[in-house]
């Protein structure tokens, strides 16, 4: 099922002595309405019962805070896992869109969308952004990108709530962002594994030391 592996990698964090982690997720299963832009197509019914069961399997005692792109499919999947989370017993607190989520990256979207079509999909459009191949008034440079919300990221690691709980902070967005990240942080290609629905990269704190990690191999440790 959609995000069982995402469940497994923050278990695995918390077991391995972590007390706060910040996942950044892909949003749950949405429509491709097409004549649709892109940024209006919804969660579908099942994208909607896929970030409810996220939510239930949260088993383990947590303080959960959600954040999001603020396109309306990101949002909905925030408030879906939160709720579920807290319905199953789970503790919470807000769920609110942030723009540093979102495609600010994207300078001219239209821009943007027609570079995508003409690249033949999503992770060829992304590598070509990664190369530097793409007009630097349509697209921010993917570096500078990735920094921004790295940094958005850890400042959830300064503002812990103390209710005596683990903290998982999850920052809802897009697959091209987390394309991007996983290639920029990780290494990891995005020709290497796709990024599905519910998807996600943790940040987390070990023995003073800052790691990110996918399901897709080791921890790598950041500078």
């Amino acid at each position: 099922m959609y995000g069982q592996v995402t469940n497994e990698l923050i278990d695995q964090c918390f077991d391995d002595g972590a007390e706060h982690v910040v996942a950044l997720m892909r949003h749950s299963a949405r429509t491709y309405e097409p004549g649709l832009h892109d940024l209006e197509n919804q969660l579908t019914e099942e994208g909607r019962q896929y970030a409810s069961e996220f939510g239930k399997r949260l088993s383990r005692p947590l303080h959960v805070r959600g954040y999001s792109s603020p396109v309306k499919r990101c949002v909905d999947t925030s408030e879906l896992i939160l709720s579920a989370h807290e319905a199953a017993g789970g503790d919470r607190s807000r769920s609110r869109p942030i723009e540093a989520l979102g495609p600010f990256y994207a300078l001219d979207e239209v821009r943007m969308w027609k570079g995508m079509q003409i690249a033949g999909g999503l992770v060829a459009y992304v590598r070509q952004w990664i190369n530097g191949e793409l007009p630097a008034g349509a697209v921010m440079s993917a570096d500078l990108a990735a920094r921004f919300i790295l940094d958005v990221m850890a400042d959830k690691f300064l503002s812990r709530k103390s209710q005596g709980l683990p903290q998982l902070d999850l920052c809802v967005s897009h697959d091209i962002t987390l394309y991007m990240m996983r290639d920029q942080l990780l290494g990891q290609a995005p020709e290497s594994a796709e990024v599905k629905y519910l998807d996600a990269l943790v940040l987390f704190e070990r023995d003073g030391q800052r790691f990110m990690a996918s399901h897709h191999g080791d921890p790598v440790a950041l500078s």
